[in-house]
């Protein structure tokens, strides 16, 4: 039977405190016991059921924790206060001084940083590589090699990852493989295909709401108890624990995910077959242009689509910041960054998102300063969207062509 993520989501039954249909929210930061035997244990780790301390675990968040496990067919799944906080456990867990990591040349810039200017600190070495190539990828495994990190679908350029091949690679080296699924939620489903590992941006689509900052690791239990050991686990210790209310608010949105997921790839479809059609340098995974369009048919389930995210490339970024400006202005969506509103959010990400990656860099992976990231929004009538954005694009000569009418 094919996995269906929808309904691992749909499929768990939670009631709260008084019968509600939502679960009630714990709202205490400590927990009492009613021994101090049980208090005792539950330090040692041996006490299953029974609550600490928020920053260990709370039931709202293991509530989320659950609701996102199934989602990603993990065994469990830990929440965080942000994607960062949930890369930079997962990262710090499984590497100490001396280790190496492979990751992926395009990624999200503070993912970039931490692994470039960070955690050089604890002699904790990175090796970028491009990740489409798996020659490559096994050709810079050192004996210190701990760790593949990767983007399911990379930030900002789009490149998407093999992870089955990728899995393989990891599996004969013994290492590990982590993932960063943000921008695909729903539409791929890495631990299925291979992967140890699995974070999420909960800030992003998973919310949809851009008003919570939030993150998750899937992967099995043993590895999440490690994170919440209280001796050496990094969630445990670095404390980027999530917020009750905000973990109760987030899994209130993620019962909807899959039919905004479905919305916002139907709609970044439309905008990239027109925007290529038009002779704009389009990038969307739905393309058949896209070098890995096939790729991503293999590992997709395909009722949610290609997502939501698309790259054009107007030249410059004095054209790219007048476009956005004016689409801002025409209320066509938001010059922001983040991804996943119901509004269309839009970025250069030279400037923005992936700041943090040096100039040099930037060139040689093909990300140019005229590049605008789309992250498409849940419009209505994406075929009035596309037509104002034709007029903006027609005022700045992005191309030439007539207009259609409304």
């Amino acid at each position: 039977m094919a996995f269906k993520p929808a309904n691992n989501i749909q499929d768990l039954q939670y009631f709260g405190e008084f019968g509600g249909v939502n679960p009630s929210i714990s709202d205490s930061s400590t927990y009492t016991f009613l021994s101090a035997k049980t208090m005792f244990d539950t330090f040692e780790g041996n006490a299953d059921g029974c609550y600490l301390y928020s920053r260990h675990s709370s039931p709202s968040n293991l509530y989320l924790g659950e609701a996102l496990a199934a989602m990603e067919g993990t065994e469990t799944a830990n929440v965080t206060a942000s994607g960062m906080g949930a890369i930079t456990a997962v990262l710090l867990q499984l590497c100490g001084a001396g280790d190496h990591v492979i990751s992926s040349r395009t990624i999200y810039g503070g993912t970039y940083a931490f692994l470039k200017n960070f955690t050089p600190r604890f002699n904790i070495e990175t090796s970028f590589v491009d990740i489409t190539n798996l020659d490559l990828v096994e050709t810079s495994i050192t004996k210190n090699t701990k760790v593949i990190f990767c983007e399911s679908v990379s930030n900002p350029l789009l490149e998407v990852a093999d992870i089955k091949g990728l899995t393989r690679i990891a599996k004969e080296h013994n290492l590990k493989l982590v993932v960063d699924n943000t921008f695909s939620p729903l539409s791929i489903s890495p631990a299925k295909l291979g992967a140890d590992i699995v974070v999420h941006s909960l800030t992003k689509f998973i919310n949809g709401a851009s008003d919570t900052v939030a993150g998750v690791i899937c992967g099995t239990q043993e590895f999440i108890n490690d994170l919440r050991n209280v001796n050496d686990g990094a969630c445990m210790l670095l404390g980027s624990t999530m917020d009750s209310f905000r973990s109760a608010s987030v899994l209130k949105n993620l019962r909807t995910l899959h039919v905004r997921m479905q919305q916002h790839s139907k709609n970044a479809l439309y905008l990239a077959v027109k925007f290529e059609a038009d002779g704009l340098k389009t990038v969307y995974p739905g393309l058949k242009s896209h070098p890995s369009h096939q790729l991503f048919k293999s590992m997709m389930n395909h009722q949610y689509g290609f997502g939501g995210m698309l790259t054009i490339d107007v030249g410059s970024i004095e054209k790219a910041n007048q476009l956005m400006e004016l689409m801002q202005n025409e209320n066509l969506g938001y010059l922001a960054v983040s991804l996943g509103f119901y509004k269309t959010l839009f970025s250069a990400p030279g400037t923005s998102t992936s700041s943090e990656i040096p100039e040099e860099e930037q060139e040689q992976m093909g990300l140019s300063d005229g590049l605008i990231r789309f992250s498409v929004g849940l419009d209505a009538d994406i075929e009035r969207t596309y037509q104002m954005m034709c007029r903006c694009m027609e005022k700045l000569n992005v191309f030439e062509k007539e207009v259609p009418s409304i």
